[in-house]
């Protein structure tokens, strides 16, 4: 029997080149090695920084036009929005039930936002519990994460562990991640990539806003008639995720050499990330002529996820005495 995966996008904003590479990538690949996959558009965890009615719609069709278009195919994955699964906040009031403050106060992704002077809502507390309903509903046996998720796919099963002692049954099974070789992505300041940095490079974005963008890229003030070197260079990273062996080596060579400015590295990755993308976007241009088409898919995908979702919450019920 093929194994189960499970993961989820947050809809927070327009996708970006460090969304492709870090999750998205990895997420259309996995569909076409044998897994059994389930991924979901995590709306109600973005209800804790995105509280714009229209605006999260917006994000939410972007989130599921853009999987669609880059490569999802709703008959090998169950693609939903969370929620339309509402079992998935009944399980998580149970595991609110049987888990101590603690372990929510060392959450890395609560302490951080408090560190960065963000006002913590209870929602922001909450969030590993329904994180941990997402995955053990659904009883996956793998979690794709990045380096930063590792943790809460460990306080997801340390919270399998606390209902299954608590009522000594064994209903959940003790999920682990799935680590890819998702590189990091930085973006156009040299930090990560990342929305609430203001520093991404869109999936949307159009040649123009997307020239505007990658012609904005910080480097440094080398000359450009003197040698540069690649590693630790922006351009040269970004260039890297889209280049083979063969062209990074080349540009590489280029920098070395001398003679040539970052503006020409960066017209080289343009061209790169537009040719790369091109697909994508006629894809996408398709899609948005078809909002019916998009939301049945949601809306078949909830009802796989919910049949799966409805028969766990079931044997939870039946374990803590609520059935």
């Amino acid at each position: 029997m093929a194994k189960r995966i499970l993961s989820g996008v947050q809809p927070s904003g327009k996708l970006h080149l460090g969304n492709y590479f870090g999750a998205i990538q990895q997420h259309i690949a996995l569909q076409n090695e044998g897994f059994e996959c389930f991924y979901f558009i995590a709306d109600y965890h973005a209800l804790t920084t995105v509280q714009d009615a229209e605006l999260l719609r917006s994000y939410i069709k972007g989130v599921a036009i853009d999987y669609l278009a880059l490569g999802l195919d709703p008959e090998k994955s169950v693609f939903f929005r969370q929620s339309d699964v509402p079992e998935v906040q009944e399980l998580a009031w149970m595991f609110a039930c049987v888990t101590g403050m603690g372990l929510l106060e060392r959450a890395h992704s609560y302490k951080d936002k408090i560190a960065r002077g963000i006002k913590p809502c209870v929602g922001l507390f909450y969030y590993p519990l329904l994180m941990a309903a997402d995955i053990l509903i659904y009883k996956p046996q793998l979690v794709p994460v990045g380096q930063d998720q590792i943790q809460h796919v460990e306080m997801t099963q340390d919270m399998a562990t606390y209902f299954n002692q608590t009522y000594k049954c064994s209903v959940f099974p003790r999920p682990e991640s799935k680590m890819g070789v998702a590189p990091k992505v930085p973006g156009t300041d040299g930090e990560k990539m990342s929305k609430s940095y203001g520093n991404t490079i869109d999936l949307q974005s159009d040649e123009k806003k997307l020239k505007k963008v990658i012609m904005s890229i910080k480097t440094d003030s080398t000359p450009v008639e003197a040698p540069k070197n690649p590693d630790g260079d922006n351009i040269f990273a970004l260039y890297s995720l889209f280049a083979n062996d063969e062209e990074k080596a080349a540009l590489a060579a280029r920098y070395r050499a001398g003679g040539m400015g970052y503006g020409d590295a960066k017209k080289l990755l343009l061209e790169k990330v537009a040719t790369y993308f091109a697909p994508y976007r006629a894809k996408r241009a398709e899609l948005l002529a078809k909002p019916d088409y998009v939301e049945d898919v949601l809306r078949e995908g909830a009802r796989k996820a919910r049949l799966v979702a409805r028969a766990t919450l079931n044997e939870a019920k039946l374990a803590c005495g609520l059935a």
